[in-house]
């Protein structure tokens, strides 16, 4: 249903222009959002439904973001109002501000499972919250089924190294990931990129280091370590596999040491290594048994049409790591 019993008012709304389209601007209760809104189902019998049936994860997940407080900000629903909202302005000398009369249900065009999870939120702690909107007076049904297409289809993600990057001061692995980029004394200084994007050199993502720290620090006596220690570790061990293997770490066509199946391999080998070290060691930042331990694997064949060339994924990766992890 579409249709509203009565009348309701909205206060406090910007009246503004987007490529000459009249749109409104304001807030709404949750309560008056539920109201206000309909879905147009992808199987309506008008034939001019698009939108998916509600993922119940999805708006669990949201509810679950909203319960972590006021940090947990989110982007406005996109209405179009069909003609059924009347803006009147409260003063002729500012006539873009002022109250809308909602007269007809608007059609929710982005949002659904936004508005699933604040209504699931609401009703589980017994609290209202303001919902941010962004509503066109008046859209045609194709022009409000191609922008759902637009933003459901051509908006693209940030990417995942991207995130781990404005994750670095939150994220101890992501930060260490991050400094092993941009410091100039870091093996991965000239062959890594932080926005994800390969080009000539720059093969190896801030998400692929991210997996390999991951790997490196996940024995349990490895991953409380304070970040600066881990950036050391890390630091000191992939510079000294860099030292061994400096022709092959330059060269990413003719061999494969700093392929993700192989860094992955060398990670959990360095966990190894790392977790071989003594107490007394640790303490004293003695790293001397990481450079002894390297040096046992000299004899590795890193060419790319060598014994390694057919190695996939984790499962190689494992595979490659439990071979070499033997000769030490």
């Amino acid at each position: 249903m579409t249709s509203l019993s009565q009348h309701h008012v909205v206060e406090n709304v910007l009246q503004h222009k987007m490529r000459g389209k009249i749109i409104y601007l304001g807030n709404l209760s949750t309560s008056a959002a539920l109201k206000l809104t309909y879905v147009k189902p992808y199987d309506h019998p008008s034939g001019k439904g698009y939108q998916r049936p509600v993922d119940s994860k999805r708006c669990n997940d949201f509810a679950l973001y909203l319960s972590k407080g006021d940090n947990s900000l989110f982007t406005p629903i996109l209405l179009n109002a069909e003609s059924h909202w009347e803006f009147v302005s409260y003063d002729k000398n500012r006539s873009s501000f002022g109250r809308l009369i909602c007269k007809d249900k608007a059609s929710l065009m982005d949002g659904q499972h936004r508005l699933g999870g604040i209504q699931r939120y609401t009703k589980d702690t017994n609290s209202e919250i303001h919902v941010p909107f962004l509503a066109f007076h008046y859209l045609d049904e194709d022009e409000e089924i191609n922008l759902f297409d637009i933003i459901n289809t051509k908006a693209k993600g940030i990417g995942a190294s991207l995130s781990k990057y404005l994750k670095r001061n939150s994220d101890d692995i992501s930060w260490v990931a991050t400094q092993l980029i941009i410091r100039g004394e870091s093996p991965f200084h000239f062959i890594g990129t932080l926005t994800g994007k390969r080009n000539s050199g720059r093969h190896v993502t801030l998400q692929n280091l991210y997996k390999v720290l991951e790997l490196l620090f996940k024995p349990e006596q490895l991953k409380g370590l304070p970040k600066e220690e881990k950036l050391l570790l890390s630091l000191t061990y992939f510079n000294t596999i860099k030292e061994q293997f400096n022709v092959e770490w330059l060269d990413y066509k003719e061999f494969r040491i700093t392929h993700i199946v192989c860094l992955n391999a060398l990670a959990i080998i360095g966990a190894e290594i790392i977790t071989r070290i003594s107490d007394s060691e640790f303490k004293q930042k003695n790293y001397q048994r990481i450079s002894k331990d390297v040096k046992k694997l000299k004899f590795i064949d890193w060419s790319y049409e060598g014994a390694l060339k057919f190695i996939k994924g984790m499962s190689g990766s494992r595979a490659l790591a439990a071979d070499l992890i033997s000769s030490l």
